[in-house]
């Protein structure tokens, strides 16, 4: 757990006031609380979760469940408005921003996306249902992304229309 504290405070820029890595915190703390033993020590646990979680929800507006999987290196940016379902999945390096949300497009189906490794996604966009998005792939501000997303895409619009992402020439022009 604490590795991976230190691990968030890094990737939010050493900041302790930043109110992403206060969600980050207790998300940790609410993951590594499964493993602890005995069971009446983690009935405590799990209730001082339970608190943490509500009092950074209502503080942050930011819903980030420890049932969600996230990986190292994630880095919510302007807290606020952020939703994530529990069944969603994350992989490292990824950056969320204010009014995302990552969740399911029907309660009958409790089936959230999977999100790849280096996927940046943009202010007020929705992930809906059953996705997957592939690595280093960008979701664009407000875009409604229903469909997979292919790895190195951009995904922007409502419904999000997909295309490939251009790659930046190494070599510079010189005029």
């Amino acid at each position: 757990m604490f590795d991976n504290i230190r691990a968030d405070f890094n990737a939010h820029g050493r900041d302790a006031g930043a109110q992403g890595f206060w969600a980050m915190v207790v998300y940790r703390f609410g993951r590594w609380r499964y493993g602890v033993r005995p069971a009446l020590l983690r009935k405590l646990c799990s209730f001082i979760y339970k608190v943490l979680y509500k009092i950074i929800q209502i503080i942050t507006g930011i819903e980030l469940p420890c049932e969600a999987i996230v990986g190292r290196n994630f880095v919510i940016d302007h807290f606020g408005g952020i939703i994530v379902s529990g069944y969603a999945r994350f992989g490292d390096n990824c950056r969320i921003r204010n009014g995302v949300v990552v969740g399911l497009q029907r309660v009958e189906e409790p089936v959230a996306p999977v999100i790849g490794n280096n996927v940046d996604i943009g202010a007020g966009a929705k992930l809906l249902g059953p996705i997957k998005i592939g690595d280093n792939s960008i979701i664009g501000a407000n875009a409604v992304v229903i469909e997979d997303v292919p790895e190195n895409s951009i995904a922007i619009g409502v419904p999000a229309v997909v295309k490939p992402r251009r790659q930046q020439s190494t070599a510079a022009s010189s005029s």
